[in-house]
């Protein structure tokens, strides 16, 4: 189904503002409870279905205490900071509860199956770069190689493995409604229940910052995080990533990750994978900061009615600077195999730029591998994602 232009970068649709009357009222007349943000109260709501031995399994105190450290942290700039809409506090509260459960779920099958977490893994491939930077695209020309791995949508969001396995159900119904409330939700990002996407899930399960920041107007949670050791995040991660792989038995191929906070976070990833390849994309700053404050807006708008477009503009710029410090820190002392690509080359000629991608990193680039990326590039060219570039610049042409 088309629908109308996004017309401004903090556009909603106005599903949105009939949800919050709906869900104010249904408060205001007793018909459902106020959600929560104490985490006290979050806990106790993600107890009722998941184990309470789950919270330590294989995890030191030292993680138990980062992980109820980061969610008071991010509970108290939610209430003094994010000006949650009903919509908003309501997603908020879900999330939250969502992660504790499945933290505890987690643990609960560790502790069941510690020979989980000894599955060996192939050295992995990462992707690292900028939002907006072609990530995305070289992350999913890498998956359509069916010599190398990489992780469902799906699994990301929903990584406690199921028998049967009903996650794609519970992932194509949340995403049909994030597309009701939402109607420019795939130009923003190519979505699919099983389709290869980046492990942003589970960074939000181990509460990292990025997937937090990106939705919510959370400040002082993102100081807290940018200063604070991401060890404990990225050991959660490598543990949830060889549960993943023993469950799709694919841990022999190399799996190819992205997320855009790698680039702040690459020596905590390379240290619980130092073997990998790293592919590092790079794009002209100003169409990163443009882009990526277009996707930032998109998601604030729908979840608060104060949302200051120019405050995310600064603070999208601030990230970008801040992420590419670390990102050529952290490569400069890199010894392993490292491709460069350009957004522009991969836009000029794919093909050329990711055999040479493969040359880099030591991998045979072969017919199979090419039949993949060519199908991949026949399905994302009627991508809705196509149009945010147009949709950017009209939003430009308006300003003027």
């Amino acid at each position: 189904m088309s629908h109308p232009p996004r017309p401004h970068p903090c556009a909603r649709s106005s599903r949105v503002d009939r949800v919050n009357g709906w869900l104010e009222k249904a408060w205001r007349n007793g018909l459902s409870d106020k959600p929560s943000l104490d985490p006290e109260a979050l806990w106790a709501k993600a107890l009722r279905s998941a184990p309470a031995t789950g919270e330590r399994g294989p995890r030191s105190e030292a993680a138990v205490a980062d992980f109820r450290l980061r969610l008071e942290v991010l509970c108290d700039a939610l209430m003094a900071e994010a000006r949650l809409n009903p919509l908003g506090l309501t997603v908020a509260h879900g999330q939250l509860v969502r992660v504790i459960r499945q933290r505890l779920e987690l643990g609960a099958m560790w502790q069941d199956d510690p020979a989980i977490l000894e599955t060996p893994l192939a050295p992995p491939i990462i992707v690292v770069g900028h939002m907006r930077s072609g990530t995305t695209r070289v992350h999913r020309l890498l998956a359509s190689d069916p010599a190398l791995a990489a992780t469902r949508f799906c699994d990301s969001w929903h990584p406690v493995p199921r028998t049967p396995d009903t996650r794609p159900v519970w992932s194509a119904f949340s995403l049909l409604i994030a597309r009701t409330l939402d109607p420019w939700l795939d130009t923003l990002h190519p979505f699919g229940a099983t389709r290869v996407d980046e492990e942003l899930g589970w960074l939000a399960a181990a509460l990292d910052h990025c997937a937090y920041e990106a939705q919510w107007r959370v400040p002082s949670f993102t100081a807290f995080s940018e200063a604070r050791d991401p060890t404990m995040v990225y050991r959660e991660f490598a543990r949830v990533l060889r549960s993943d792989a023993k469950w799709h038995e694919n841990a022999a191929l190399p799996r190819v990750l992205k997320v855009p906070q790698f680039a702040e976070d690459l020596p905590a990833l390379l240290a619980q994978f130092p073997d990998a390849r790293v592919v590092h994309t790079r794009r002209g700053e100003d169409d990163l900061t443009r882009s990526a404050a277009s996707l930032v807006a998109n998601q604030m708008a729908m979840q608060s009615n104060d949302v200051d477009f120019a405050w995310i503009e600064n603070e999208v710029a601030r990230k970008i600077a801040l992420r590419q410090q670390r990102m050529d820190e952290a490569l400069a002392t890199f010894d392993g195999p490292l491709s460069e690509v350009s957004f522009e080359a991969l836009n000029a000629d794919w093909e050329a730029e990711m055999a040479r991608v493969y040359a880099d990193l030591h991998l045979p680039f072969t017919a199979k591998a090419l039949d993949g990326m060519r199908a991949e590039q026949g399905r994302a060219k009627n991508s809705p994602h196509k149009r945010h570039g147009q949709q950017m610049r009209e939003f430009s042409s308006n300003a003027a």
